[in-house]
């Protein structure tokens, strides 16, 4: 062997470059080492903590279901109102009526444990979380350089991961003509469709809030009937520079195909809601007027499900407006919660 030959590493010995993997990693580790009720790496968005990645044992929790952050223990902690590591919940006052909360919903939390994972400039993406039933032995408290190693670590995969991804979301935006709605400059249905199967898979790795809106343009066909076809196809990209000007840049948006167009909005639900208000008055003024729903994205579901239900919604929406109902159609309710985490 000369000295310029690389030595190569075992497979199974080359550390995780996913984030949900070094997750899995994580918990799994813990639930071993500290053996609580379950332990979970949570994302925190929107105003809601949810559970990306599980390991338990006591408490049926499932990846994606989630609360508001206003009743999860580890505001306190994010806040440095309450330490990493609780071994008694009644110790802490604020944990102490958290856990009072949940009792009375059927869940117990004797112990909590948790620490951030934070983003490359230091904003909070989420949290390791451990929970028992019952009050554990002070000596837990012994634990948190280990505690805090690991989650040292995931922000690290989480800060590789997500410079990855963007380099490959940059590198895809640069799509083929064969993505390409021709008339429009949007991406067309194949385009959306392979978008959707990336990005599904991504989008359930790191909780990102997302909602898909559908649309579908209102009095085309009469355009078409009365001024012709020409006027018809104006009348397709003027309604496409609109959708472009409302969204941020980097919100994926295409043409379905005559005269439905789609995007996914990266923002949470509440945020969804004054979205299709702000694009229902943009085309309206516009003289593009359009039926839409919306309907969010759910760890357990993915984007499939959120296109269905949008459709769904946005065929709501155009039985109504035929009815003279001109109100915003509402997103789909978000996936269920916990009483804490």
């Amino acid at each position: 062997m000369t000295s310029t030959q690389e030595l190569r590493v075992a497979v199974g010995l080359s550390p995780p470059k996913a984030f949900d993997t070094a997750c899995r990693m994580v918990v799994d580790y813990l639930s071993r080492s500290m053996p609580l009720d379950a332990w979970a790496v949570t994302r925190v968005a929107d105003g809601q903590q949810t559970m990306l990645v599980i390991a338990d044992h006591g408490y049926g929790l499932e990846p994606g279901l989630s609360t508001a952050w206003t009743s999860s223990m580890c505001q306190y902690m994010i806040a440095g109102a309450a330490p990493r590591i609780v071994p008694d919940t009644r110790d802490v006052p604020d944990l102490a009526r958290i856990a009072s909360d949940a009792a009375a919903q059927g869940m117990t939390v004797g112990t909590y444990v948790g620490t951030p994972i934070v983003t490359g400039d230091g904003a909070l993406f989420g949290t390791v979380v451990g929970l028992n039933r019952e009050p554990s032995d002070a000596e837990l408290v012994d634990q948190e350089p280990l505690l805090d190693l690991l989650s040292s670590l995931l922000s690290s995969v989480l800060e590789a991961d997500t410079v990855a991804v963007d380099s490959a979301r940059a590198l895809e935006r640069a799509v083929s003509d064969a993505e390409t709605d021709a008339l429009t400059g949007l991406l067309n249905r194949r385009g959306w469709e392979r978008w959707l199967a990336r990005e599904d898979e991504r989008f359930r790795r790191f909780g990102d809030p997302a909602s898909v809106v559908m649309f579908d343009l209102d009095g085309l066909k009469a355009v078409n009937d009365t001024e012709g076809h020409d006027a018809g196809d104006r009348h397709l990209r003027h309604c496409a520079a609109v959708l472009r000007s409302t969204i941020r840049s980097t919100d994926p948006v295409a043409r379905l195909g005559g005269d439905e167009f789609a995007l996914v909005a990266q923002v949470g639900t509440e945020d969804t809601a004054n979205l299709v208000e702000r694009l229902r008055e943009a085309l309206d003024g516009a003289g593009v007027p359009c039926s839409i729903g919306a309907a969010p994205f759910t760890l357990a579901a993915g984007f499939p499900e959120a296109c269905a239900e949008a459709d769904a919604a946005m065929y709501g929406d155009k039985r109504a407006r035929r009815g003279g109902d001109h109100r915003a159609p509402q997103p789909q309710k978000p996936p269920p919660s916990l009483p804490t985490a």
